[in-house]
């Protein structure tokens, strides 16, 4: 087996590798809609008081435990504890639910940068384009494919030579498209045909200013669902994959430092991405321009692009070529986890082992691909909203999955094998751990009984209790 010969060079290629897993189309299409939904600035204290508590302890978990035991997520949760093996298990199923989509996913945003790196933004911009591109048979699937096919090349490199060698590229470019739209959209007026004149600046504090508009226990319930699921995606905790990137660093990387830089670039990255597509929604379609949701990068920025002429079809551009850098880091960490996995598993080498897996994940993403046309079908989810295929599989990870295996990985944690099997791991060389006291508190006492809430909120239970009350 190959995998223990798998490092990251040090400790920047691991953060930049890291950063590259959380930073991701979450950041920059899921979270700017989230925090237009739920009251802009009051989505975003939220969240950060999560990625400073619970998003902390539940990464520090995930990296200490992969380093400390050198595997990925089965057998981590096995060597912990025999009879935690069904959580490893667990945590495996899903980066291989997520892997069915992220690539659709990816496929749509390589699309639309190739519409406007072709000359085609208003097609990008009219009405039905995105419903007609996703409905049809054949091109969707292309495109999924061919964003499969390279996530799959780059994993087959292997650690340093493909994963750690595209995040040090990708990253950086990043994070300067990001920033230099986000400050381009800042600079943003217009008039409509009302006479009204909107700018970016006060796009910006559309954002940031707290809403707490029609606040009730059951609304604020909705919204830590939805900073907590947005937590789950973007920190990529939960899902093996910062277990397995943790199984790649090397004893002498300082973890909690390594830490605190994934959470500060992740988070970063989001609050700059909500300043790079608020404020420029916000000046050409104002408050209603906010109520697009998921369809928010797809239908609605087209148009925000098309209304700024011929600068649009650069910051477009831009846009999109900038996503597909976010995307595909993601899909990448996604499928090395499974890879990883699997290797444990079936002693395979890693070549071989990616070579059967992107047969069966070029086959799984043509199929998602379909789920708007040949496999169409709506049903009702707990939560209350209608979902294809694609969501689905998305509501089954993110929403049930997800928190389920955080409260029993803080269980096993807090209670099982104790706070003490991180934290030395975290001070394995005599570095401080500066936020261990918070670590132990949250670990053992706040996030399982908040993962517990969340769970009975994101399966539709809580709701139903609610009521009973009413």
């Amino acid at each position: 087996m190959e995998k223990g010969n798998n490092h990251f060079s040090g400790q920047l290629g691991f953060v930049l590798a890291a950063a590259g897993s959380a930073v991701g189309v979450g950041n920059l299409w899921r979270f700017p809609y989230l925090a237009a939904k739920d009251g802009g600035g009051v989505f975003l204290i939220v969240y950060l008081a999560l990625v400073l508590t619970f998003g902390f302890s539940l990464l520090t978990s995930d990296i200490a435990i992969g380093r400390r035991t050198g595997k990925s997520a089965i057998g981590a949760y096995t060597q912990m504890h025999p009879k935690f093996k069904f959580l490893g298990i667990l945590t495996f199923i899903v980066p291989v639910i997520i892997m069915t989509y992220y690539a659709v996913i990816g496929g749509w945003i390589t699309k639309y940068a190739v519409l406007y790196l072709t000359g085609q933004a208003q097609a990008a911009a009219s009405d039905n384009y995105f419903t007609g591109f996703i409905s049809s048979p054949v091109s969707p699937v292309i495109f999924g494919l061919l964003f499969m096919a390279v996530t799959a090349v780059i994993v087959y490199k292997g650690v340093e030579g493909g994963i750690e060698r595209v995040s040090k590229f990708m990253m950086p470019i990043l994070l300067v498209l990001v920033v230099v739209i986000a400050g381009y959209s800042l600079t943003l007026r217009n008039t409509d045909a009302n006479g009204q004149t909107r700018t970016g600046l006060q796009g910006f504090l559309y954002y940031i200013k707290p809403d707490f508009t029609g606040i009730t226990v059951e609304r604020f319930l909705e919204i830590l669902l939805d900073a907590m699921s947005q937590l789950f995606f973007s920190l990529s905790v939960s899902m093996g994959i910062m277990i397995t990137y943790g199984s790649y660093v090397k004893p002498q990387v300082n973890l909690s430092k390594s830490v605190n830089q994934i959470e500060v670039f992740d988070t970063g990255v989001a609050l700059i991405a909500g300043i790079m597509i608020i404020p420029a929604v916000f000046v050409f379609s104002g408050t209603e321009g906010m109520n697009a949701g998921p369809s928010l990068m797809f239908i609605s920025l087209p148009k925000v692009f098309s209304a700024m002429g011929t600068a649009g079809i650069f910051v477009g551009a831009l846009f999109f070529i900038c996503a597909i850098f976010a995307t595909l880091t993601s899909c990448i960490s996604v499928l090395e986890s499974i890879v990883a996995n699997c290797m444990e598993i079936f002693h395979t080498s890693r070549k071989k082992t990616v070579l059967v897996l992107s047969g069966i994940y070029l086959a799984a993403t043509a199929c998602i691909a379909l789920g708007y046309s040949v496999f169409y079908f709506e049903v009702l989810l707990p939560n209350g909203s209608t979902g294809q295929l694609l969501d689905v599989m998305d509501y089954i990870s993110n929403s049930v999955m997800m928190p389920f295996i955080a409260l029993i990985s803080t269980i096993l944690i807090g209670w099982v094998v104790g706070p003490q099997y991180v934290t030395d791991e975290v001070e394995r060389n005599g570095e401080k751990f500066r936020r261990k006291a918070l670590y132990r508190v949250m670990i053992r006492y706040v996030a399982p009984l908040m993962m517990f809430v969340l769970f009975l909120q994101s399966t539709g239970v809580l709701s139903m209790i609610l009521k009973w009350f009413d």
